[in-house]
Order: structure tokens, then sequence, then C-alpha cells
């Protein structure tokens, strides 16, 4: 008898099927690589839109007034308190009329009456932190209020725009780059808004919103996955979480305006409503990606552990639960980038107020970066438009740091076996 194994003959039915299944294959990678190509291009489209509107944004329109302060006769206390003791005294000796004087004289009394109302404070920040500058004549870059600075961009009012176009012959009005914009607060004047309020906000809140969805949804995983028995009321817990995971964001505002505000009315706008609200959306995503990371912890882990006699809780928090973190991370990433995007919950417990300094603490009144983007959205100013696009950059600035610092931590607690 013979050893010889026979091949089947290749037919050319078979022929057919097979060149068939290869050309499914071909498609079948072509179409991944066009999904892939296709996100590509709508990120990067996204980012240098984003990034070209974003410019403009970061600038603001300036004029160029030299004030002569041996003339002004104004002194500086040294022994004054603070800041503000400092501000009235300058204000009191008359330096927002030295202002006026010096930008009449150097603009016109035309271009004098189109600089921001707020430029001798800026005068005055400088006079406080340099003192010396009263002793010599400088040159300062003052603002211009929102007609003047529309006009010199080609928009807004035309009887301004003979009076930008004289400056700017004579050297007198530039856009130049603004990174006050990064530590001011909002203002009703696009030329004197910054992101700093809202963005301290968001952070206040994410930190609130991290404290709460975070402990209480690992361990309600770590309750439901290992200790709880099976039975209807843990499916009935199992399904309600799920659920919640999918309810819309502004169904968790409603909640927060009925419970939070509720109980603590004075805290109306804080962050640590905002946060808790937020932490009620967040906690379901954590729940259920928490649960499939223990899942996927190999059951010879814990039998192992229980073998050389760890207790069950010890075979939880010092094996289950260690290689588990970076699945658990992952879930956090998620959640916490969904609600740094969140605006409509934050809408419902008022934090679109108009807030013109920045949050002191946790139950200061305060906004977040989604609302006041959306609240610069909805003027039709022009530079609000650009300082839309300016305060996105930093919100996605935000977000990508904030996921950063997540997946360095989710990296750095990853097993390997």
């Amino acid at each position: 008898m013979s050893d010889t194994i026979t091949l089947p003959t290749r037919t050319p039915a078979f022929e057919k099927r097979l060149k068939k299944r290869y050309a499914a294959e071909k498609r079948f990678r072509l179409a991944g690589l066009g999904a892939i190509l296709f996100s590509v291009v709508v990120l990067a489209f996204l980012l240098v839109t984003m990034t070209v509107n974003g410019i403009g944004g970061l600038t603001r329109v300036e004029v160029t007034v030299p004030i002569d302060f041996r003339e002004a006769g104004l002194t500086i206390d040294r022994s004054q308190r603070n800041e503000s003791e400092s501000l009235q005294s300058l204000q009191g000796q008359g330096l927002p009329d030295v202002v006026d004087f010096y930008a009449e004289k150097a603009l016109g009394k035309d271009g004098a009456a189109q600089i921001s109302s707020d430029s001798w404070r800026l005068v005055a920040n400088d006079i406080i932190s340099n003192p010396a500058s009263l002793d010599r004549e400088v040159t300062f870059n003052l603002p211009t209020n929102k007609d003047l600075a529309n006009a010199y961009r080609g928009d807004g009012k035309a009887d301004l725009q003979p009076l930008a176009k004289r400056l700017q012959s004579e050297g007198k009005i530039a856009s130049r780059l603004d990174l006050g914009f990064l530590t001011r607060s909002d203002a009703t004047d696009p030329q004197l808004v910054g992101i700093w309020g809202a963005l301290k906000g968001s952070m206040l809140t994410m930190l609130i919103t991290l404290a709460l969805a975070f402990p209480i949804g690992v361990l309600a995983a770590l309750y439901l996955e290992e200790y709880a028995p099976k039975n209807r009321w843990t499916d009935l817990i199992e399904v309600s979480i799920n659920n919640l995971a999918a309810v819309p964001s502004i169904i968790f505002g409603l909640l927060g305006l009925a419970l939070f505000l509720g109980l603590f009315p004075n805290l109306r706008s804080a962050p640590i409503i905002g946060g808790m609200t937020l932490a009620l959306m967040t906690m379901p995503v954590i729940v259920i990606s928490g649960r499939n990371a223990i899942k996927a912890v190999p059951p010879s882990i814990r039998d192992g552990a229980l073998a050389i006699g760890a207790s069950p809780v010890q075979v939880v928090f010092h094996h289950v639960l260690p290689l588990a973190l970076p699945g658990i991370l992952t879930g956090t990433i998620i959640g916490m980038a969904r609600a740094l995007g969140e605006t409509a919950p934050l809408l419902m417990i008022g934090m679109r107020a108009f807030v013109a300094t920045p949050p002191e603490g946790f139950t200061s009144p305060a906004t977040v970066l989604p609302v006041q983007i959306f609240l610069w959205s909805d003027e039709i100013d022009r530079g609000f438009v650009e300082r839309t696009s300016a305060a996105i950059i930093v919100l996605l600035i935000f977000l990508l740091c904030m996921n950063g610092i997540a997946i360095y931590l989710r990296n750095r607690f990853e097993k390997k076996w």
C-alpha cells in the first residue's frame, strides 16, 4: 500500500472561488485603508481650519502711545500693601486723564476716542511692576476698542476706516500677538477678553469629576465583578448602569439642577456643582470599562494568589486591580474626554454666567471652556468669532494634555505576561 498523498485537483470552479476570496480580501483592506485616510484628512482639515482661524484670535489691534511720566508728576507709594491699593492711588492721581492726554497728542482727538477704556489699567499695571518707569518716557501699545479694530481689519463702521488707514500709514496701529488672551478672563469687548477664567473653571470642574467618578466607579466595578451575588437584583443594576451610559447628557443636567442645586442653592455655577453633575455622567462609563478590564484578568492570577495564602481582599487589591488598572484608565480617559467637552448639563446648572474674574476655589462662580466657546460663538462681532477659534485651540490642547497624562499612567501600570 502506497503512502503517497494525492492532492485535490484545482478545478476551474475552485480557482474562480479562490480568486473571488482574494478579491474580497483586497477590497476589505482597501476599505479599511480608505477609512483611515478619510479620518486623517478630516482631522487634518479640522486642525488646519482651527489653527488658521485661531491665529487671528491670538492677536489684537493696538495703537502706539508714548507717555512721558516725568511731565505727569505721578508717584507710587511702595509701602502700599497690595496691587489694588496702588491701582486706586494712581487712579486718584489722574492716570486715566494722563493716558487720554498723551493718546490725543499721539493719535489725534478722533484716534484717542477709539482706544479701550481700560487702557489706563494696562499702564498702571506696568507702573506697579516697574516703578522706575515713572522717571522716563515709555511707549505703550494700547488696545483699541472693537469698532476701530474691526475698521482696521476692513469690517465694521465705514466712517472709521479712514482713521484706521491714516494711523496705519503713520505706523501707529498694528495687529500684535496678544499673550494676555491666556491670562485674562471674560469681558464685553473682544479686544479685552481672555480664556484663563474659563480654563481654570474647567480644571477645577474636572478635578471634582475625577475625584468623585474614578474611585466610586472602580469600587462599584470591583463589587459587581468580584463580590456581588448573581441574582435578579445585580442583573437589574447592570442593565441600569448600561442604560445610564447612553442617557443624553442634558438629563444629567436636569438631575444636577433638581438634586445638587436643590441641596446647595448658593453654589449655582460653582465648579463643585458642575463636577458632581459630570461625575454622574462619567461614572457609568468607568464602571463598564472597569468590569471588562477586571473580567479580562486571567483566573490563574486569582488561583495562584489564593494558593499561596492571600485573602480574597488581598487577591483583588494586590493582584487583580493592578492588572486591570490600564483598562480602567482607558475607560476613564474616554469618560473624562466626554465630560470636558460637555455643555448642555452645565448650562442647566447655570454655568453660563458672565464671570469677569477667575474662580478662587471650588465654590466660586465659574464657567468652563465649552460654555465659554458657546457664548462667544453666539456673538456677531468678528472679534469674538476669532476669539472662539482661539478658545477651541486652547480646549484641544487642554484635552491632549489631560489625555496624555492619562495614557502615560496607563502605560506606566500596564503589566505584560
